[in-house]
């Protein structure tokens, strides 16, 4: 049996956020093959929703060793724009996570780079992934304080 390609797997929003994520903020996904006709929003292949991207700060101090940026960009699957809930800390954003969950494993091959006067090939390629969510809502858990500094 392969593999296909555009393989989608569900995940709990901890287990790729162990301490949630803060929002920052949502747009429509433009697809630039339909701008200027009207509704220029993307749709999702598969399920032909609308996509929103969110954008949200990963919460994990150890997001760095493990080759993460802190700024994710979730794309959300759903026929209206997500709205954020109600920040749990007054002067903050909220903290989040995500519902239905899902990460597509990929090869960004964009480092890759062919040989050139003579030079050897160095190939940065690296095992990456994207990640789709049906929602947003106010995490279940909020992180714990880190005691360590004090």
């Amino acid at each position: 049996m392969a593999i296909q390609m555009g393989l989608r797997v569900e995940i709990p929003s901890i287990a790729a956020f162990p301490n949630n994520a803060l929002f920052l903020g949502v747009q429509a996904e433009t697809d630039f093959d339909k701008r200027g006709q009207g509704d220029d929003q993307a749709r999702d292949k598969q399920t032909g929703q609308r996509v929103w991207t969110v954008t949200a700060m990963d919460l994990d101090p150890d997001a760095a060793k493990f080759g993460r940026n802190a700024q994710i960009k979730v794309k959300v699957l759903a026929e209206h724009q997500p709205v954020p809930p109600a920040s749990q800390i007054p002067g903050y954003p909220p903290v989040i996570e995500f519902e239905g969950l899902q990460f597509t494993p990929y090869v960004d091959d964009k480092k890759c780079r062919a040989p050139q006067d003579g030079r050897q090939h160095k190939c940065k390629a690296q095992q990456t992934y994207s990640f789709r969510a049906t929602g947003i809502r106010a995490a279940s858990t909020l992180p714990a304080a880190d005691d360590s500094a004090a």
